[in-house]
């Protein structure tokens, strides 16, 4: 067996932290994710560099921001297979390190990143097309050839992963592991039947920033987009909707609420067997595992639904570190740690070079027990109509025109998340607390205008 460790980033989608034990939800169940979180580094408060998914993906594999790795802030154009040219992701990327290291590499789940991922440095691949269906997938593996997975991904991508983990035990490994979940669709036939009905609508609890009153028509818009493969597929395209509704006439927000955290606790039972894997085969001594989502999901905050907002909802995601070589744990509460970060942290943690290229930092300190990094109490998000920096009391943002490449004076938010965690209370523009304000605008611009653009061909 290797004396290097092994690595596994493991990103769920569309997770924000609020319904997860450890960070402090009492009715949805995360047991394995909370055991995990209970022998490991959790960071409180940690946030995607955008709240879409390609985009927050792309900055996970390259350690940048989504402008610097991808030159767009929205999604990929859907490619069946990706892309063959290598147009984005054109620096160093998490696997290219391990790779280069003389270890195996894996993808295993969704990709959802333009350039096929054999060009940035998997050995083995399995990915599923862009369809977001959990049964009767389209998958691709090394070939590119297209083939169906009759059964719940979830449950064939757990083999998949183990497949490879039972390999060479001469050659350490590197695994990019997927868990599709608690991404739309949720509805049912999207998860094991013993799920649907796992959470009452009595367990629901509504954060307290979802307004009572409700759009009807924008309501069961997205109830069917959360809850049907086909809904949601034809939203990705912008195409005209079914007109015949398909959730129940008396379906409401405390039924979307339940099944989200029917997909959240699946998607904890996931995680657990990949950790029980590792134990089974006797490498959890020596694999560094990192758990994260790449974005969280508005569901119903503000008023709003799916992601791409600068909200606490969709920006905040879970982040959980563990080094079994040196496993004490640490509940971090000071800084603000980035998903840019990932990539740099578990190259230092399995004692590897960072690439020149990387604009995140290594949390490892902090890993291992330390206090402090430098200049690690502020992160900086995109979004497609929005940019913002989100500090450990604070968070401003501006309107950004993205034709222009542009922040505006259209939209200013400013919000003091200690004395108003639920965003209810914008301070932009007034009295409350004008000299923060101003200096967080400042370090806003100038890192708007520091941070490079990726120019990328016309991408549609």
């Amino acid at each position: 067996m290797s004396d290097k460790p092994n690595v596994i980033v493991c990103v769920c989608d569309q997770m924000r932290p609020f319904e997860v034990g450890c960070y402090g939800h009492t009715v949805v169940r995360t047991p394995n994710i909370d055991r995990f979180a209970a022998k490991s580094a959790r960071f409180e408060v940690a946030v995607t560099s955008n709240p879409i998914c390609s985009p927050a993906r792309s900055s996970l594999l390259t350690g940048q921001q989504v402008r610097s790795c991808n030159g767009i802030l929205t999604n990929v154009k859907d490619r069946d297979p990706p892309n063959p040219k290598r147009e984005m992701l054109v620096d160093t990327t998490l696997p290219e390190v391990f790779r280069d290291a003389g270890y195996r590499t894996a993808l295993v789940g969704k990709w959802h990143v333009d350039p096929q991922p054999q060009l940035v440095g998997f050995d083995s691949v399995v990915y599923p097309n862009f369809e977001h269906r959990n049964y009767g997938q389209t998958y691709r593996d090394e070939t590119a050839e297209p083939f169906v997975v009759d059964e719940f991904i979830g449950d064939w991508e757990l083999r998949q992963a183990r497949e490879f983990l039972a390999g060479d035990r001469d050659q350490p490994f590197f695994m990019y592991y997927n868990i599709s979940l608690p991404h739309p669709p949720i509805g049912p036939g999207q998860m094991p039947p013993r799920y649907h009905d796992m959470y009452s609508r009595d367990e629901v609890e509504f954060r307290a920033n979802v307004p009572s009153a409700r759009d009807p028509d924008n309501d069961r818009f997205w109830f069917n987009t959360y809850t049907s493969a086909d809904y949601y597929w034809r939203y990705q395209r912008q195409e005209a909707q079914d007109p015949d509704d398909l959730v129940p006439d008396d379906f409401d927000l405390a039924d979307l609420t339940r099944l989200y955290y029917a997909a959240i606790t699946c998607t904890d039972d996931q995680f657990g067997a990949l950790i029980n894997t590792l134990a089974e085969l006797g490498l959890d001594d020596n694999t560094i595992v990192v758990f994260l989502s790449d974005h969280g999901d508005n569901l119903g905050s503000h008023g709003l639904f799916n992601k791409d907002s600068l909200i606490e909802e969709s920006i905040r995601i879970p982040l959980i570190v563990h080094d079994p070589r040196d496993c004490a744990p640490v509940h971090d509460t000071t800084h603000v740690a980035s998903i840019i970060d990932v990539m740099p942290t578990v190259v230092d943690l399995a004692g590897l070079p960072t690439p020149d290229s990387v604009q995140g930092q290594s949390l490892a300190p902090i890993v291992h027990g330390g206090d402090d990094i430098p200049g690690g109490r502020a992160a900086f998000i995109e979004t497609g109509p929005m940019i913002g920096i989100r500090t450990p009391t604070h968070c401003y943002g501006m309107s950004f025109d993205l034709e222009s490449r542009r922040p505006t004076d259209n939209d200013i938010w400013f919000y003091d998340l200690t004395e108003d965690p639920l965003e209810l209370h914008n301070l932009a523009g007034t009295e409350a607390q004008p000299e923060l304000e101003q200096a967080l605008r400042k370090a806003l611009l100038a890192w708007d205008q520091s941070t490079p653009w990726l120019q990328v061909p016309e991408h549609g």
